[in-house]
């Protein structure tokens, strides 16, 4: 079977899009005349600048007329001959799209709502140790075979060239933010570690702008001369491009875990609420996964975090000790 053109749709968050990724390359590897579209939702569009495999990122803004700007797209979508379209997401918004799209082979997981227009409905299972990747690759194995491939961003010489000014010696980096509570390892814990953390280079804080307080906040603590706040100085290509190279990356369970993934990155990934058995952890050749050692009743609370902990004491993310992650450099 070949296809000419085709169609990936995954509207969700960063890290959702960079593990949807690893389609690109197979559906590349298996297809490689074929012309491959990269739906998202604004705000991402700029992970797939550059990408070799990937003719065009169609854009859902779903803010200032989020479903008049949804009809547009399913216009521009039903205008283009797609052979097949590959829905990952599970919501009813995209599998609207899917619906109305009128390529003859429209693939997507069973829970979305509107799978019942699916040529073919893949089972979609959390908790069960199977990695979202692997979860991801179900929805063409029938077409690809069993090989996944990981998840894999393209930073451009450009994006390269923007961060040489911080590698004249070796370095960390740090992404403390997370958009939910119980991701996000402890602040006291982010300044306890720079504080004890036995390496001679630079220490790189990353997020996005609006990790520009808390970030600072870290720093100031610390009482450290080592740590350089990048909050908002680099986009997403260019934090990725920065971790490639980085001796160690600490990442929450959260975007910036996907980002190293996504180059090879070096990773240690701390999971506080959430448990890699989700099938969200980190897939880089050397990749450490930190937690609590106690055995919580409470944990996991949620499969993505919550606000607030629900018991009071946060356990999950207090309870990890600084030499947990020490350990990891070696």
């Amino acid at each position: 079977m070949a296809f000419r053109q085709i169609l990936i749709i995954q509207t969700a968050f960063i890290g959702d899009v960079i593990l949807a990724t690893g389609l690109l390359e197979k559906l590349h590897h298996q297809f490689p005349d074929a012309d491959i579209d990269f739906l998202v939702r604004k705000g991402n569009e700029s992970l797939m600048n550059g990408h070799p495999f990937v003719r065009e990122t169609l854009v859902w803004d779903k803010k200032g007329g989020k479903y008049s700007n949804l009809f547009k797209l399913i216009g521009k979508i039903r205008a283009t001959p797609y052979d097949l379209v590959v829905n990952v997401q599970r919501f009813a918004n995209s599998g609207l799209i899917t619906a109305l799209s009128k390529a003859p082979l429209k693939i997507g997981f069973d829970k979305n709502p509107f799978s019942w227009s699916f040529n073919e409905k893949v089972p979609h299972e959390i908790g069960n140790g199977v990695h979202e990747v692997v979860r991801n690759h179900d929805l063409i194995r029938s077409l690809t075979g069993d090989d996944h491939c990981n998840p894999k961003l393209y930073p451009s010489e450009k994006d390269f060239k923007a961060i040489e000014e911080w590698q004249a010696k070796p370095y960390i980096c740090l992404a403390p933010a997370s958009v939910w509570f119980t991701k996000q390892f402890p602040k006291e814990k982010w300044i306890e570690l720079i504080k004890a953390i036995p390496f001679e280079g630079n220490i790189f804080l990353l997020g996005a702008p609006s990790d520009l307080d808390l970030c600072n906040e870290i720093k100031e603590k610390s009482g450290d001369t080592r740590p350089q706040n990048l909050c908002g100085k680099l986009s997403l290509l260019q934090s990725a491009a920065l971790m490639k190279d980085a001796e160690m990356n600490y990442v929450n369970d959260s975007a910036p875990m996907h980002l190293a993934s996504a180059v090879n990155a070096k990773t240690c990934a701390i999971f506080c609420s959430t448990i890699p058995e989700f099938g969200f952890g980190p897939l880089s050749d050397e990749s450490h996964i930190i937690q609590v050692k106690e055995n919580l009743d409470c944990r996991p609370c949620g499969l993505h975090g919550k606000k607030a902990c629900p018991k009071g004491h946060f356990k999950c993310g207090l309870d990890i000790t600084t030499a947990q992650l020490i350990s990891v450099l070696g």
